[in-house]
C-alpha cells in the first residue's frame, strides 16, 4: 500500500468512522480511523502522507481548530471536513482557512471518493486552479448585482433567512437567485460554490 493512499478518517461517532472506513478500504485506500482531533494530533507528527477526512462538529476539538492546528505544526496534508446542515458558516470557513473541500451530509460514496482522490493529487489541483482562475472572474462578473449580494451572503456563511432579512427579499426569492447563481458558475455543490468565490477571491 502507497503511503499516498492513506486516509486518516476523523469522527466522534463510532457507525460514521466504521462506514466511511469501509467506502474507503473497498476503493483501494488505506483508512486509519481515530476518534477525536486530539487522538489525531497525539500521532500526527508520525504522519507524513496521505490526507485527513474530519467531521467539522467534535465534542473537545472540532475540524476547523483541528485544521488551525495542524497548519500552526506545519503539516501541509490535505484537509476534506464532512458538514451536517447548519454549519455552512464553519465551513466557509475552514475553506478559508485553507481545506481541500467539504462535504455535506448526506452524501454518496462516489463523491467522498473524488474528493479523496482530487485531494492526494495536489500538484494537478494547483494547475488546475491556475487555469480555473480566471475562468471564474469571468462567472462571477456575469452575475447582476442582486444575484452578486446573495453570493456574499452565502460566502459569508449566512442562511437564506438572514440573507432575506439583510436584503429586504423573501427567502423564497433568495432560493431563485442562489439557484441562478449556481447555474451561471457551473457549480454543482454548495462546496463548489464556495470554492470558486474563494479562489477568485470574491
Amino acid at each position: 500500500m502507497s503511503n499516498d493512499a492513506l486516509v486518516h478518517l476523523i469522527d466522534d461517532d463510532d457507525a460514521v468512522r466504521d462506514s466511511l472506513a469501509f467506502v474507503l478500504d473497498s476503493a483501494g485506500f488505506e483508512a486509519r480511523t481515530y476518534a477525536s482531533a486530539e487522538d489525531f494530533l497525539a500521532v500526527q507528527g508520525d504522519v507524513a502522507a496521505g490526507c485527513i477526512v474530519t467531521d467539522i462538529r467534535m465534542p473537545a476539538m472540532n475540524g476547523l481548530e483541528l485544521l488551525q492546528e495542524l497548519r500552526r505544526r506545519g503539516s501541509a496534508l490535505p484537509v476534506i471536513v464532512i458538514t451536517g446542515h447548519g454549519d455552512v458558516p464553519l465551513a466557509v470557513e475552514a475553506m478559508k482557512a485553507g481545506v481541500t473541500d467539504f462535504l455535506e451530509k448526506p452524501f454518496d460514496d462516489e463523491l467522498l471518493l473524488t474528493a479523496v482522490r482530487s485531494a492526494m493529487n495536489k500538484g494537478a489541483r494547483d494547475d488546475q486552479e491556475d487555469r480555473e482562475r480566471e475562468r471564474f472572474h469571468a462567472m462571477l462578473e456575469a452575475l447582476s448585482p442582486r444575484e452578486t449580494e446573495v453570493l456574499r451572503g452565502v460566502v459569508a456563511g449566512h442562511s437564506n433567512k438572514v440573507i432575506a432579512r439583510d436584503l429586504g427579499i423573501s427567502p423564497r426569492t433568495v432560493e431563485v437567485y442562489r439557484a441562478n447563481v449556481m447555474t451561471k458558475t457551473n457549480a454543482g455543490s454548495l462546496s463548489d460554490l464556495v470554492r470558486i468565490a474563494i479562489l477568485a477571491k470574491f
